[in-house]
């Protein structure tokens, strides 16, 4: 209707001549089915917006005025019928005058300067991309910096909302205080000792954090997250073996988000109390991740994806002279990074009391690789031992807990080593024992009707093979190391079956001797049966042609006798060095 309007606005500009009114409108109707043509090939176009519209109404009204320019010359020397007889033949050139006008028209000088013939001739270009096709690569342009942009500003929040002065307590610290000692720090902030006594040990911690944040201070923590199904999480405290409970930190989903972070995840910074109508304590604002500046989990690869490789690198065990144990492994079952060992041990053969050594050999010759203890169904007494002598990080599921607890704490630990692994850290776990962990998954798993011999489901030990077989070295960097005991001997068809479920899976083994250890020969580790998988990659080759040797002399040997020999050595001498310089077959053979 707009370019009727249009059109006969310009035929009353003409004048009141009755010819030439009449032949305008002729040539009026014939442009609007030239018009109507062009109107029904635009409609069809999906993306045609409003701006082009306005440029056909132009383009169009333009037309018409040249057409009646023309027709006025024309009605001089015909008449109207032989003007209509023309028009068809004339439809197909205006056709593409008109489409030239609407390609052309974001320059609408230039294009109305030049005549029909010249416009009927230039090149058709391509039309110019819609401002929402620019808009779009706008955006995409700008998301490849979002994560810069909202970090900046979340921080920039942070620094605003919290006071920049104030004492620093951390909860980690009160974690791992005893109740008295925690009883005399809740005294300093007037907190009643009648109420204390009813207390438990978080509650006295709970109170504690909130008395320091109603006076100033500033409050840190860190912790493992784990992710609830809902988005949310929470950070687990490692010196309560992961245990929710009511000083964990809460952690928002846009958190969660902005800085990429996954399960397993040990995220620091600093919190604020809980608010009116909260239970917990929030993450204010986010510092560390897995050690190291928040934006580098942005670029971190997934666990999965990582290649494994064989151990290359060697840890080493030799720390002192008078510990044979570790000094035995060291020759004779090497351990890398990377290593997937399993000790196979029976009852009361000192599995226990060698996971300890190797755990101290390890934080004494290599602080540089962090160091998990996961003791699965153990005593409360062997936990408190083993976190007195050990520098390391002791997680524990005493025998008394559930067997939910235990699969719960395995999972949050195989977690958190893969995120460390990501970050290319060299990671320990020592998991003491598989067996009692597969015996858990047994009991959680749903049945599916497949039961193994000694009564194992078939799908319960698909999840502790994913733990044992985590142990890799990366191409990348970094590396995961785990050190697994499995029980034998103990008169259950079960441990024997999940026992030959793991036999060859790993790359290392370290065989106990039951009659070595009633015979109160320490270590007892049969040495003949005993080795590593690939161990020229690990021993130099010096200690690899020595071991050899060594190796062809003992095979005929008693395996009590081969163990009772080793060791005799072995004490005589300060370390493995000395050991192999003054070792020669025909000492060993005399000696036999």
């Amino acid at each position: 209707m707009a370019i009727i309007r249009k059109k006969q606005a310009v035929v009353e500009s003409i004048g009141s001549d009755e010819s030439a009114y009449a032949e305008t409108a002729v040539v009026s109707d014939e442009a609007q089915q030239e018009l109507n043509l062009d109107q029904s090939e635009s409609a069809g176009k999906a993306d045609t917006t409003q701006d082009a519209s306005e440029n056909v109404e132009k383009a169009a009204d333009e037309v018409v005025t040249k057409q009646l320019s023309a027709e006025e010359k024309v009605s001089d020397n015909s008449d109207s019928e032989e003007a209509a007889d023309a028009a068809p033949k004339k439809r197909k050139p205006r056709k593409k005058k008109v489409r030239v006008e609407i390609v052309k028209s974001d320059d609408a000088s230039a294009e109305s300067s030049g005549n029909s013939d010249t416009a009927a001739s230039a090149p058709v270009k391509a039309p110019a991309p819609p401002a929402a096709r620019t808009d779009n690569r706008d955006r995409k342009q700008s998301s490849r910096n979002n994560y810069k942009k909202n970090y900046n500003r979340f921080k920039k929040a942070d620094d605003a909302a919290v006071p920049q002065d104030g004492e620093k307590l951390s909860i980690n610290e009160l974690t791992l205080m005893n109740m008295k000692e925690l009883r005399e720090v809740a005294g300093t902030y007037n907190i009643s000792g009648e109420e204390l006594m009813s207390m438990k040990k978080q509650e006295v911690i709970f109170s504690i954090l909130k008395s320091h944040t109603v006076n100033g201070g500033l409050i840190y923590s860190y912790g493992s997250l784990e992710i609830l199904p809902d988005g949310y999480g929470f950070l687990r405290s490692p010196q309560n073996s992961y245990l929710p409970g009511s000083d964990d930190i809460y952690i928002s989903p846009s958190q969660i988000r902005l800085f990429n972070l996954r399960t397993g995840d040990t995220v620091g910074g600093q919190i604020r109390p809980p608010k009116e109508g909260e239970r917990f304590f929030a993450m204010l604002r986010v510092e560390k991740v897995n050690f190291n500046d928040p934006q580098e989990a942005q670029t971190r690869i997934p666990f999965d994806n990582l290649t494994p490789l064989y151990p290359e690198s060697k840890l080493d065990m030799e720390i002192k002279a008078e510990d044979v144990s570790t000094r035995m492994i060291n020759l004779f079952c090497p351990i890398g990074k990377g290593q997937r060992g399993l000790i196979v041990s029976p009852p009361r053969t000192g599995k226990t009391i060698l996971l300890q050594q190797i755990a101290n050999a390890i934080t004494t010759n290599h602080p540089e690789v962090f160091l998990m203890v996961l003791l699965i169904d153990e005593r409360p007494e062997e936990v408190t031992d083993m976190r007195r002598n050990v520098k390391g990080e002791v997680i524990a599921s005493t025998f008394d807990e559930q067997a939910t607890r235990h699969v719960q704490v395995a999972e949050m630990v195989l977690e958190k080593a893969k995120r460390l692994v990501e970050h290319k850290k060299d990671v320990v776990i020592l998991l003491d024992s598989i067996t009692r962990l597969a015996r858990a998954y047994n009991q959680t798993v749903p049945t599916s009707g497949k039961i193994l011999s000694g009564g194992v489901d078939s799908n319960a030990l698909h999840k502790p093979k994913r733990f044992f077989g985590a142990a890799r070295n990366v191409e990348q960097g970094g590396s995961l190391t785990v050190v697994a005991t499995a029980l034998i001997e103990t008169g259950s068809r079960m441990d024997e079956v999940i026992f030959e479920e793991f036999k060859g899976t790993g790359n290392m083994e370290i065989i106990l001797d039951r009659k070595m250890a009633d015979r109160r020969l320490y270590p007892a580790i049969n040495i003949k049966k005993s080795g590593t998988r690939k161990e020229d990659l690990l021993l130099t080759e010096t200690e690899l042609g020595k071991m050899w040797v060594l190796r062809k002399v003992i095979n005929p040997m008693d395996d009590m006798e081969c163990t009772e020999m080793m060791i005799d050595k072995m004490r005589k001498t300060k370390n493995n060095e000395a050991f192999l310089r003054s070792m020669n077959t025909g000492g060993v053979g005399a000696d036999r």
